[in-house]
């Protein structure tokens, strides 16, 4: 049996011409059981919370809607969010403000390597909202980002970036800094991209990974996929096998959970053991690393994916 052949099998729901992505109802369908999980413990919450609020810092945990941020603000851990809170894209799935951006904070570097510190993070991820109206997008700030972090803390980082247009002027003032993990997420299969990402494009997100690794070659890549879309078990072969040849390492598949009404519509709820079956199909493809759940999430336990 071909790794094609074991795709198909697992089945992924309503074929395209099936699909609804208009907004949804006021109502929600009840969530499945393995999509209800008790709340951890309070742990670091209130420290982690106190301390973000202190720096004044943004987190993709809370500007997202993250369904893991009660566990993994309790481990004393979050997702930065730099280049501030307003993005300039209106991607259908994304639950971050979109508009008019605010002006870069040019202290936040540093307020971002102190919170480092401060939370004694060995692995940092730093994501940004898109910020198109810049004319590198952010990149310089990722840099500075970077290079703060590491010199305040001595850990590790990952960083999650939108494309930048393809520019590959800005990518490399990003690697300048040799963040350890690049990630930049597809989010989806190629048919669904003008409905899910809107503004961007499949080939420049998969330009976008080749560049950094042939550039790179010792800094590990990394994207995601969000499944319940509509997409099609081929379609999900397709991009993984798309990813893979453009030098891609690591892949994290999660469920697409609607943040508001106003967002795309869940088209279905993938069972756990599904995710393991595409799990298991990834690593035959040969990732390095695979992150495949419910509640897999971009950056969901980063520091032990990447293994350094």
């Amino acid at each position: 049996m071909s790794a094609n052949d074991s795709l198909v099998q697992i089945g992924m729901g309503p074929e395209p011409d099936q699909i609804d992505l208009l907004p949804a109802p006021s109502w929600r369908p009840a969530l499945p059981r393995w999509l209800k999980r008790p709340l951890p413990a309070a742990g670091g919450i209130g420290f982690t919370r106190d301390l973000i609020a202190d720096l004044k810092l943004e987190t993709i945990c809370e500007s997202g809607k993250c369904p893991n941020r009660t566990e993994c603000w309790s481990r004393k851990t979050a997702t930065f969010m730099v280049l501030g809170e307003t993005c300039t894209r209106p991607c259908g799935f994304c639950a971050v403000k979109r508009g008019r951006p605010e002006e870069v904070a040019e202290d936040e570097p540093e307020r971002l390597a102190e919170a480092s510190a401060r939370m004694g993070l060995r692995h940092v991820v730093i994501t940004s909202v898109t910020r198109d109206d810049l004319p590198d997008g952010g990149a310089d700030h990722f840099r500075r980002c970077i290079l703060a972090v590491r010199e305040r803390s001595g850990a590790t980082v990952e960083v999650l970036t939108p494309d930048f247009n393809g520019d590959t002027n800005a990518l490399d003032i990003v690697l300048s800094a040799k963040p350890e993990v690049f990630n930049h997420n597809m989010e989806t299969v190629n048919r669904l991209q003008q409905f899910v990402r809107r503004k961007a494009q499949y080939e420049v997100s998969l330009k976008v990974l080749a560049y950094v690794k042939q550039t790179a070659p010792e800094i590990r890549t990394k994207s995601g996929l969000m499944l319940g879309l509509g997409e099609s078990t081929e379609e999900i072969l397709e991009t993984l096998s798309d990813l893979r040849a453009a030098g891609c390492d690591l892949i994290t598949m999660g469920q697409y959970l609607q943040p508001s009404a106003k967002h795309l519509t869940v088209q279905r709820y993938l069972p756990p053991e599904e995710f393991d079956r595409l799990g298991e199909l990834a690593r035959r493809l040969g990732f390095v690393d695979v992150a495949s759940g419910p509640f897999v999430r971009s950056s969901y336990h980063a520091d032990e994916m990447a293994k350094f």
